[in-house]
């Protein structure tokens, strides 16, 4: 068991689960709502998290988090939250229900609508120490969100945001990789290369944070060291624990900011005539930005390439879209059914996207569509 201290606290271990007990206890929580989805509530995951303390025996449950959490998913699950007159939350899932509990969490302490408090419409500043706490329980290895400074919410209007502030930081976060013992292969892959992406942008991103570079390095060694062995046995707890700090270590670099890729997959992901999974588009979307942004920032794809073991004339966005196929992930955004004619609008939306302006090297519209034309295949 390891504690660490970095932007918040983080409980990293095998069993770790039962120190949601001392959590609950030091912020006070005592009518906790517990953010899942629906899937792991039909698993006995809930039974064990609420054996761990008497707390959480009768404490109030919200399951409807939907793939891409929404406006109105936060809405009902906050109406939840305020007919138990709760005072925290605890989000136990994949980056969704986590990302659900931050912005329940903000609502619950500040007057909506919630688009008043979106980073790309001036809302950073005005999202106040006021957050009511979060206990944040990953249970796959990709999203970083247990760590992270942000939520992305799809608005009623379809529009997926992203809401930014350090007091949406989870207060703890009980990262356990017995929970992501025997994760789909296809999840794994999926979230694993969601880790792998982070820890990419994040330390491509020219804003200075020697100490989120050197971390973003470390986290994508553990990845591409580990993630493969993860997709071929989901036993192998060696692999979980390697990708679970990997994810972890890109949601810690999360102070860098983002860029092209993250750009383009926030807008596909609030499409509404296809569910897009976040990890997946961004495998699919890698390629093709380290081949655009390459040209601005040659020596630290020439430290990514020394990091993974390349030669030094290694093409690396080659080598990813290798990667991907060795794991049986989707080559193409046509192969994950995003329509041709939406192309267009998500490169306008990704010029206005909050991770475009850390991305290393400037990119216009028509940058932006050049870069989904060469993914969509």
């Amino acid at each position: 068991m390891a504690t660490i201290s970095y932007l918040t606290t983080v409980q990293f271990g095998f069993g770790e689960l039962k120190a949601v007990a001392d959590g609950l206890a030091q912020f006070g929580i005592s009518r906790p709502l517990i953010v899942t989805d629906r899937g792991l509530a039909a698993t006995d995951l809930i039974g064990r998290l609420r054996a761990v303390s008497p707390v959480l025996g009768n404490a109030a449950l919200f399951a409807e988090t939907p793939t891409n959490p929404t406006e109105e998913a936060v809405l009902a699950a906050l109406a939840v939250y305020r007919e138990h007159d709760c005072d925290g939350l605890i989000a136990i899932g994949g980056g969704s229900p986590i990302d659900l509990a931050k912005g329940v969490a903000l609502l619950a302490g500040h007057d909506g609508p919630l688009e008043t408090y979106a980073a790309i419409l001036g809302g950073i500043p005005k999202i106040t120490a006021k957050v009511a706490p979060v206990i944040a329980i990953p249970t796959t290895a990709g999203t970083g969100s247990e760590v992270g400074r942000a939520a992305l919410i799809t608005l009623d209007d379809g529009r997926k945001l992203g809401f930014i502030s350090p007091h949406l930081i989870p207060k703890l976060a009980i990262c356990d990789p017995e929970l992501t013992l025997g994760l789909p292969a296809w999840l794994t892959a999926a979230t694993g290369m969601d880790a792998i992406t982070h820890c990419i942008e994040t330390y491509l991103s020219p804003r200075d944070n020697p100490v989120a570079e050197a971390i973003a390095l470390d986290g994508l060694k553990r990845a591409v060291g580990h993630i493969e062995r993860a997709v071929v046995d989901g036993s192998d707890r060696e692999a979980r624990k390697e990708m679970l700090m990997a994810a972890l270590q890109g949601g810690l670099t999360f102070q860098k900011g983002l860029g092209a890729v993250h750009a383009l997959s926030h807008p596909l992901g609030g499409l509404k005539q296809v569910s897009l999974h976040h990890g997946t588009l961004n495998a699919v979307l890698l390629p093709a930005v380290l081949r655009f942004n390459e040209p601005s920032a040659k020596g630290k794809y020439a430290e990514i390439r020394r990091t993974l073991g390349l030669s030094a004339d290694a093409d690396l966005a080659e080598w990813i879209a290798g990667l991907t196929a060795r794991l049986g992930m989707p080559a193409s955004l046509s192969a994950m059914g995003v329509p041709r004619e939406v192309l267009p609008a998500i490169a306008e939306a990704a010029v206005k996207d909050h991770s475009s302006a850390s991305n290393p090297r400037a990119a216009s519209a028509a940058d932006y569509e050049t870069m989904l034309e060469e993914s969509f295949g």
